[in-house]
């Protein structure tokens, strides 16, 4: 008898029997539609997370991104609304750019696919208004405009919305890390600021919040 067979049947003894199947799991656990979107909530978590949110119309979109990024050089997605774009800011588009040209870059503007109110998680997908992973993880800024109608309330409202065939990049709050003794460091894994303008649903919202000074 081999050692192999010998400390299967010392098992085999010990548990007395038959293992019994595993239980069944409940499955009826909260799923999409089952909360109400609140906007000031998801605010609320991003700022919490440390990102900087300006809360405009889409009118007021390239002014917000002027008070941000205006003089600087910024990357853009290929698929950016061009009427998010200040004339003070350098737009560089993302036509496969290499990764020096990206990381000196001042900033990056992009939309997103979808977020979160209830754990203040931004999902980009890659499309034509977000662009590479990259372009999102190597300047010190991004920019990233949101509409109202584009926040769920939980994660499995998000799920229900995003293919997840696509490179989805879960975001909440600029990249942070800390060292054994806690010390929270920004900006190792990806932009120190983040940037959130949470659009009004509405056209002509008049805006609720001054963006912040240039910085």
């Amino acid at each position: 008898m081999s050692a192999r067979e010998v400390i299967l049947g010392r098992l085999r003894a010990a548990l007395g029997g038959p293992v019994p199947a595993p239980a069944e799991v409940a499955r009826d656990y909260r799923g999409p539609g089952s909360a109400v979107v609140d906007l000031d909530l998801f605010v609320e978590r991003l700022t919490d997370y440390r990102a900087t949110v300006h809360r405009c119309a889409d009118a007021d979109v390239a002014r917000t991104v002027d008070a941000v990024l205006g003089g600087r050089r910024v990357v853009v997605p290929p698929g950016l609304p061009r009427h998010w774009l200040p004339d003070s800011v350098t737009a560089v588009p993302d036509d496969d750019l290499g990764v020096d040209v990206v990381a000196a870059a001042d900033g990056v503007v992009t939309g997103a696919a979808v977020a979160v109110a209830e754990t203040g998680t931004i999902v980009l997908d890659a499309a034509a208004d977000q662009g590479r992973r990259l372009i999102t993880l190597l300047p010190d800024v991004h920019v990233c405009v949101l509409r109202a109608d584009q926040v769920v309330a939980t994660v499995p409202d998000a799920l229900a919305r995003v293919d997840p065939g696509r490179p989805l990049t879960w975001v909440s709050g600029p990249s942070a890390t800390s060292d054994i003794e806690l010390s929270r460091v920004e900006g190792v894994h990806g932009p120190r600021n983040l940037h959130v303008v949470l659009v009004a649903a509405e056209p002509g919202t008049p805006v609720d919040r001054e963006p912040e000074a240039r910085g």
